[in-house]
């Protein structure tokens, strides 16, 4: 009897610690190529990755603790995304952290304060699925980019995703970073530097609120993290048969991120990517008992964060367009899901395919960026088309 619990008790902690690993190995490079493209420097970016991993490790353990439930956090994938796509904003990284300041404190309020996120929770699921595929398309065209740019580096990479998402698909991603790694490694961009750089370094920037950036990066960050991570997230301990309280997630998730912006924290929230491995049976089978896998991956999360400095000194070495290609793969199933999910609705279709063109276009208009534009161009399109069906004849 002794040897079985322990084994059912090591079984959480086990699962916990893997999905830290898949979750950092997988989406690390796109958490870095956002803040490189929001104006950070290396020893900003480093900083960001290493507070975003303690961050969210010690939100998942209070959480857990708190509720006995399997509440697994991560950093905003989603968001990283859009900051690729945002681009330099105008103030530069100091106004891009004000925008996470605004989009964390609007997390707060919709723990806080229902309507706000009864008017997130309105958005049509699929304007919201098609906000999230134009920001993620300019990403996933990135590996296609890259075989042309850098073949000798990037064929290898795409080989080895291709041959796992396969036969192996959990270890896909983790595999095609490997395989960049040992590409990189291997060819005329493999001078790390000082060893200096490889040991956690914290940087703190004050925040600049410039109300472009903040309508324009902030606002579309909060919608897209609440959209695609906090409400997935949400769905996935539902699918389970947990139902946690909202408000003590988004209210601390926010204050987070908030907290932690001037350190290069861009967004905590609820996992969805890696939710359904700490809160399913693989975990534990005893229900009661799943708490402990999302607790032991935040403990995970803070020692992955250590190695936060090790990871941008890599990526600091490795051509821009690898980067994004290895982020782009590990994107492709979200987008994937992200166009079906646009998609699948006739009665929304135009409407998601506006949001989905116009938020990946790249534009700036107003100093505020495409994703924003996606969004309002979507919900005009749907406003009308509601407004058009009553005045329509019955057949």
């Amino acid at each position: 009897m002794d040897g079985v619990r322990v084994q059912v008790r090591s079984q959480p902690i086990l699962a916990g610690i893997i999905a830290a690993l898949v979750g950092f190995s997988s989406s690390f490079t796109i958490v870095l190529a956002g803040l490189h493209a929001a104006g950070a420097t290396d020893a900003q970016a480093g900083s960001g990755l290493l507070m975003l991993s303690v961050g969210m490790g010690l939100v998942a353990i209070f959480l857990s603790l708190r509720t006995k439930m399997p509440i697994s956090v991560a950093w905003s994938t989603p968001g990283a995304a859009l900051m690729v796509s945002a681009g330099v904003v105008e103030g530069g990284y100091s106004a891009a952290i004000g925008a996470f300041i605004l989009a964390g404190l609007l997390a707060v309020l919709a723990g806080i304060w229902r309507p706000l996120a009864r008017w997130i929770g309105a958005i049509p699921g699929p304007l919201a699925s098609a906000l999230l595929a134009g920001v993620l398309l300019p990403v996933c065209l990135s590996p296609a980019k890259a075989v042309v740019q850098e073949p000798r580096l990037t064929i290898p990479i795409v080989v080895v995703w291709l041959l796992l998402v396969t036969f192996a698909k959990r270890w896909a991603v983790p595999g095609a970073l490997v395989a960049a790694v040992v590409s990189v490694a291997t060819g005329p961009h493999k001078a790390f530097g000082s060893l200096s750089r490889i040991w956690p370094h914290i940087t703190v920037d004050a925040p600049t609120f410039d109300a472009r950036t903040l309508i324009g990066l902030g606002v579309p960050l909060f919608i897209v993290t609440m959209a695609s991570q906090n409400v997935a997230g949400i769905a996935v301990l539902r699918s389970f048969g947990y139902r946690p309280e909202l408000r003590p997630l988004f209210v601390s998730t926010g204050a987070a991120t908030a907290v932690g912006a001037p350190f290069g924290v861009h967004g905590i929230n609820l996992a969805a990517l890696t939710a359904a491995m700490v809160a399913g049976p693989d975990a534990d089978p005893l229900p009661d008992k799943r708490w402990i896998a999302s607790a032991s991956s935040g403990v995970a999360y803070v020692v992955l964060g250590l190695f936060a400095a090790l990871a941008t000194a890599a990526v600091a070495v490795t051509p821009p367009i690898v980067v994004s290609a290895v982020a782009g793969l590990a994107l492709l199933g979200a987008l994937g899901g992200a166009l079906a999910a646009s998609m699948a609705d006739h009665a929304t279709r135009e409407a998601a395919l506006v949001t989905l063109v116009v938020g990946a276009s790249g534009i700036t208009a107003f100093g505020i960026s495409s994703p924003f534009w996606g969004l309002s161009a979507g919900l005009i399109v749907h406003g009308l088309a509601r407004f058009k069906a009553p005045l329509e004849p019955a057949n």
